[in-house]
């Protein structure tokens, strides 16, 4: 007969995974990085705030009771994106700037590139450096009116995401 923590355990490592790595995260994009385990990962979560191994600190789970003073808004909003690929998805972490997050997908490697509201040109310039193994862009942007002020390489797609967690893709005509 499996325990509990036999039960759990792979869940568990995940979830602890992903809020460590990202530091804060919201509930609904914990249950899209886990689809179709709602009700393990709602007890999951339930029990490793009270064991004190996450926190939940105004309505988002954290690494530590700190993180959520210091939101990175533009990862948050990557997270979303990442969840909309989730199902194929192979292997994600945080990555180096300019990019948010990279994840593997179906052989390619994806790199999803948030772009600040007067930083278009310097991810421009960034991203126009060439790159012995070049990945795939999706580039994130707080307003559609910046994609008139991105001179990038060729590009994947371009989103933006709704308070809510929607996310828009758009090409760049």
């Amino acid at each position: 007969m499996k325990t509990r923590a036999d039960l759990y355990s792979h869940e568990a490592v995940g979830l602890l995974r992903d809020i460590t790595m990202y530091r804060v995260l919201e509930k609904e994009q914990l249950f899209r990085l886990h689809p179709g385990k709602r009700d393990k990962i709602e007890n999951l979560l339930t029990h490793l705030t009270k064991q004190g191994r996450i926190w939940l600190v105004d309505g988002r789970y954290c690494a530590s009771p700190d993180c959520a003073e210091q939101v990175d808004r533009g990862l948050l909003a990557a997270i979303w994106v990442l969840a909309d690929f989730i199902d194929q998805v192979e292997y994600h972490s945080v990555s180096d700037f300019p990019a948010k997050i990279i994840f593997f997908a179906e052989g390619d490697v994806y790199e999803i590139i948030h772009v600040e509201q007067g930083k278009e040109t310097m991810i421009s310039h960034l991203l126009s450096v060439p790159k012995e193994e070049p990945s795939k862009y999706i580039v994130l942007v707080d307003d559609l009116s910046q994609l008139q002020h991105l001179d990038l390489p060729p590009v994947n797609g371009y989103c933006t995401v709704s308070p809510n967690g929607e996310v828009q893709y758009y090409q760049k005509e």
